[in-house]
């Protein structure tokens, strides 16, 4: 399963999404009632747990964490970056 996929089965499963195949990948999380602040903190969660990165405080942003498709971009630039 590859990230946007492991992303997208994250948010469908763990927040209220009322029909998944009708959530487009760019869609904003936050504005559609999805995820809220708590759940961003749920995001981040897995993000941590499932790729093994840690989220800095300066990049706990919308721009990062907002859609499927930019959580997905976001986990891209990390997981390409970590290193030991």
């Amino acid at each position: 399963m590859d990230i946007q996929d492991q992303v997208r089965q994250f948010i469908t499963t763990n927040f209220y999404v009322d029909d998944p195949d009708e959530l487009p990948n760019s869609a904003s999380l936050l504005d559609r009632g999805i995820v809220d602040s708590t759940g961003v903190l749920e995001v981040i969660g897995f993000i941590e747990e499932t790729f093994g990165v840690h989220v800095e405080d300066s990049e706990m942003l919308p721009d990062n964490l907002d859609s499927i498709e930019r959580i997905t971009a976001y986990l891209k630039r990390k997981v390409g970056t970590a290193g030991p």
